[in-house]
C-alpha cells in the first residue's frame, strides 16, 4: 500500500503544474456544481429563483443582473430617484470591464449568460495558476498546492461558475502582486487601469504600493533599490490613485451630478440603515453596521463599536505575529493589511462582507503552510461545508435581506 501511494506521488509530481491545477480546479468545479444542482432542487416560491429554479437561473442572478443590463444598456445618464428624491441602486456602481468582456464572449457562444459564465470559469483557473506563482517561492511547492485547493473549494467557491467580476479581478490582483514581489513593476501599468475598471479596490493597491515603496527604501541597505524602482513605485502609486477615483469623476460627467458614484453606492445602506445615509464618511459604515448588527442580535448596540476594535485589533496581530502568515512574506502581508484598511474605509458590513474579503485569498497559504496531513484536510473539510451552506442561504433561500451575496 505504501509503495503504492508513493508511486501515485511520484507520477502525481511529473505531471505539469498546469495540468495538475487544472485537475484540482476541474474537481472543484464539479463539487460546485453538485452543490448548485442540489440548491436549486431546494428552491421553493419562497426564493428569490422560485420553485424550477436551475444553474442558468444562478448564473444570472443578483449582481449579475446588473452586469447584464450595463452590457445590453450601457450606464444610465440620469440617476434613478425614490419617492422622497433619494438615489436608488443603479448600475453605477459597477464597473465596466466584465460586463463587455463576457458580452463579447456571449457573441461568440449564443448568450450574455454564457460569456458571463465562461469568463468567470477560465479567470478562475488562470487565477489558480497565478496564486500558486504567487506563494511557491514563499511556502514551497506542496503549501502552495494546497493553497490552491482551498481557494478553488473555499466557502465562495460559486462565484467562480456565476456572472461576478470576482475571479477576473483576483487574477489580475494575483498578477499584480506577482509583479511586485518580483520587481517587474513596468506590467503594472497595464495592469492597474483594467483592475480599476473591473472592480472597486484599486485604491487600496494604491495604499499597498506606498507602503511597499517605504519598505523597500526602509530595507535599501539589504536589498538595494534602484532610482528607476523608486520612480516606478511613486508613479504607479500615483496612476492608481487617480484610477481609482476616475470612476467618479466618470459617473459624474456623465450624468452631471459630481456626486452620482458615491450617492448610488450609499444607496445600498439604505435598507440597512433607518433614513439611509446623509453622505459618505470614511470609516463610518463600520460604525454604524456594528451598533446595527449588535441590536438585531438582541444586544447594547454600544457593544458594537468595542467588538469592532477587537476585532481590527486581532486582525492588527495575526498579521504581525502568526508565524503561518509571516511566512507569506512582508509584501502580501502589507497587500491585507492594505485591502482591510480600505474595507474599514468606504465599506457597510452586511452579507456581502464574506465576498469582500476574496482579495485576501493569498491568506490561504497560511492555512496551508502546517504540514500535517490530517490539519490540511481538516481545512478542506470545513472549505466544502462552508461552501454549501453559503450556497444554500444564498441560492436556495436568498428570500431575506441578508441573503445577498
Amino acid at each position: 500500500m505504501a509503495d503504492l501511494a508513493l508511486t501515485a506521488a511520484r507520477r502525481w509530481a511529473g505531471i505539469p503544474l498546469a495540468a495538475r491545477i487544472a485537475v484540482v480546479y476541474l474537481i472543484a468545479r464539479v463539487i460546485t456544481t453538485g452543490f448548485l444542482l442540489a440548491a436549486a432542487s431546494l428552491s421553493t416560491s419562497l426564493s428569490r429563483f422560485g420553485a424550477g429554479a436551475g444553474l442558468v437561473d444562478f448564473v444570472v442572478g443578483w449582481d449579475a443582473q446588473w452586469y447584464w443590463l450595463i452590457a445590453e444598456q450601457g450606464y444610465p445618464t440620469e440617476l434613478p430617484l425614490g419617492p422622497s428624491g433619494e438615489v436608488r441602486e443603479n448600475p453605477w456602481a459597477f464597473m465596466p470591464v466584465f460586463a463587455y468582456a463576457a458580452k463579447a464572449l456571449g457573441v461568440v457562444f449564443g448568450s450574455w449568460g454564457m460569456g458571463a459564465l465562461l469568463l468567470s470559469v477560465v479567470a478562475g483557473y488562470l487565477a489558480c495558476l497565478a496564486l500558486h506563482r504567487l506563494l511557491r517561492d514563499r511556502i514551497g511547492g506542496s503549501a502552495a498546492m494546497w493553497a490552491v485547493v482551498f481557494f478553488a473549494t473555499g466557502p465562495l467557491a460559486a462565484l467562480f461558475q456565476v456572472g461576478y467580476a470576482e475571479t477576473l479581478f483576483l487574477l489580475l490582483l494575483f498578477l499584480a502582486l506577482d509583479a511586485v514581489a518580483r520587481r517587474r513593476y513596468a506590467r503594472l501599468y497595464l495592469l492597474i487601469p483594467v483592475m480599476a475598471f473591473t472592480r472597486p479596490g484599486i485604491l487600496a493597491f494604491a495604499l499597498f504600493l506606498g507602503l511597499h515603496g517605504i519598505a523597500r527604501w526602509r530595507g535599501r541597505r539589504t536589498e538595494p533599490l534602484r532610482r528607476s524602482e523608486v520612480v516606478h513605485i511613486l508613479a504607479l502609486g500615483a496612476l492608481a490613485t487617480v484610477a481609482g477615483f476616475s470612476w467618479q469623476v466618470i459617473a459624474g460627467i456623465a450624468t452631471g451630478e459630481a456626486g452620482a458614484y458615491l450617492a448610488t453606492e450609499l444607496a445600498w445602506r439604505r435598507p440597512w440603515i433607518g433614513g439611509g445615509a446623509g453622505g459618505f464618511v470614511p470609516f463610518e459604515g463600520w460604525i454604524q453596521a456594528s451598533g446595527f448588527w449588535f441590536t438585531q442580535w438582541g444586544m447594547p448596540s454600544a457593544w458594537g463599536p468595542v467588538a469592532l476594535v477587537l476585532l481590527v485589533a486581532l486582525a492588527a496581530l495575526a498579521l504581525l505575529a502568526l508565524p503561518a502568515v509571516k511566512a507569506l512574506g512582508a509584501d502580501l502581508r502589507l497587500w491585507t493589511a492594505s485591502y482591510l484598511v480600505y474595507l474599514l474605509a468606504v465599506f457597510f458590513p452586511q452579507s456581502s462582507t464574506f465576498r469582500l474579503l476574496l482579495p485576501v485569498s493569498p491568506l490561504w497559504g497560511a492555512a496551508a503552510v502546517p504540514r500535517s496531513r490530517t490539519w490540511r484536510l481538516v481545512v478542506l473539510a470545513g472549505c466544502l461545508a462552508l461552501q454549501w451552506v453559503w450556497i444554500h442561504a444564498m441560492y436556495t433561500l436568498g428570500n431575506t435581506y441578508w441573503q445577498v451575496p
